[in-house]
């Protein structure tokens, strides 16, 4: 072989590790690039609509989800929770959910029981007054807070009341009822937070 032919070969197999070489490179800066351009995993979260199976929930039960770093209740209430937001009618500030309509209630959560189905309730579980998360007192029956309880939502922070519909009771701190998030159902069992393109 001549040294002719040596030093070719020499510079082809050069070149070729330095295309190589080269190409490693673009393909290690490209794959950040395009990464740093997707949505991270925290935001995706954030936004993303959840999904909520409702099968086992049985009547008098609540579950909670989290949707955008909130805690969203389910509340699957009996015959008897029905009745008790009607009368509560009178007791709540705004029993139409006729304020910030746009923002705290959308138009198919716009009832007396502020839902699709009355049976569900679904509302993100944070104070209207300066977002603490009320407790739980589904049950009916005398509270040191309420002589009337009909069953609902007290907020031990500032002494809010919310019905069984998420309805602030008149003459409370919070200034609005529980905010019904955007929601839909996929099944009757499922249900999604988040979106209502269907919006029912």
């Amino acid at each position: 072989m001549s040294d002719q032919s040596k030093v070719n070969r020499g510079r082809r197999n050069l070149v070729m590790v330095g295309a190589c070489a080269g190409g490693a490179a673009a393909v290690g800066t490209a794959v950040p690039l395009v990464a740093s351009m997707l949505p991270s995993e925290r935001a995706e979260a954030l936004g993303a609509p959840v999904e909520a199976d409702i099968g086992q929930l049985a009547p008098g039960e609540k579950m909670t989800v989290e949707w955008r770093g909130q805690p969203v209740w389910i509340l699957h209430r009996t015959k008897e929770m029905l009745e008790e937001i009607k009368e509560t009618d009178g007791r709540v500030a705004d029993p139409k959910s006729e304020r910030k309509k746009s923002e705290l209630t959308p138009e198919y959560a716009r009832n007396e029981y502020r839902s699709i189905k009355p049976e569900y309730l679904v509302v993100v579980g944070i104070c209207t007054h300066l977002g603490c998360s009320p407790q739980d007192k589904l049950k009916a029956g005398p509270e040191a807070f309420e002589s009337q309880w009909t069953g609902g939502f007290y907020c031990p922070c500032h002494g809010s009341l919310f019905d069984l519909a998420g309805r602030v009771y008149k003459n409370k701190p919070a200034p609005d009822n529980l905010r019904v998030p955007p929601y839909m159902y996929l099944s009757d069992n499922k249900i999604l937070i988040g979106d209502d393109k269907k919006g029912a």
